[in-house]
């Protein structure tokens, strides 16, 4: 039996990129498959498309998948990216028909369809969380994290995560 998949949405991609922890990513839900569409992974470019690309060829922890969508998902994904980006709403239909987990931080752009077709979906801070939970980064390494993906141009809500793991547990 196939392991359920987390397909991945460009900003999660880019975030674990900057903030240098794209490695450690398939590490924080080892028993799911990691994967990347092809309309996502053309969306990206260099120098993250390079750290991809050792993930894919090398570590073979992220699996590039082709999306050809047909008949009543190429439908849904028609619609969707006539409203929405192309990556996100590939992820979307994607998972939607292969049941699937969306990691994505584009809340505006995927929270109504998610919770429509009861869709799961990880943001950044959510795999964050959890690296932090399952022994993958620190504390201080997941608040570092978030400092230097925003000094590199990217927006992520300005977390403590000694605060924000003791708000989740309680």
């Amino acid at each position: 039996m196939a392991k359920t998949k987390i397909i991945l949405d460009a900003d999660v991609i880019i975030h674990f990129a900057k903030g240098e922890a794209l490695s450690c990513l398939p590490k924080i839900f080892p028993n799911y498959d990691y994967a990347v569409l092809q309309t996502v992974y053309d969306e990206i470019l260099k120098p993250t498309r390079i750290q991809l690309d050792n993930q894919i060829q090398y570590l073979k922890n992220i699996e590039k998948l082709p999306f050809e969508p047909k008949g009543e998902m190429l439908c849904e994904y028609a619609m969707l990216s006539s409203e929405l980006g192309k990556g996100e709403s590939a992820c979307m239909v994607y998972c939607r028909y292969h049941n699937d987990v969306i990691g994505s931080s584009n809340l505006r752009d995927i929270k109504d369809y998610c919770s429509k077709y009861q869709l799961t979906y990880l943001t950044t801070l959510d795999f964050l969380y959890y690296a932090v939970k399952h022994g993958v980064m620190t504390v201080n390494e997941a608040n570092q994290f978030v400092k230097d993906v925003n000094a590199k141009d990217s927006k992520l809500p300005d977390t403590d995560f000694t605060t924000f793991i003791s708000t989740v547990l309680l």
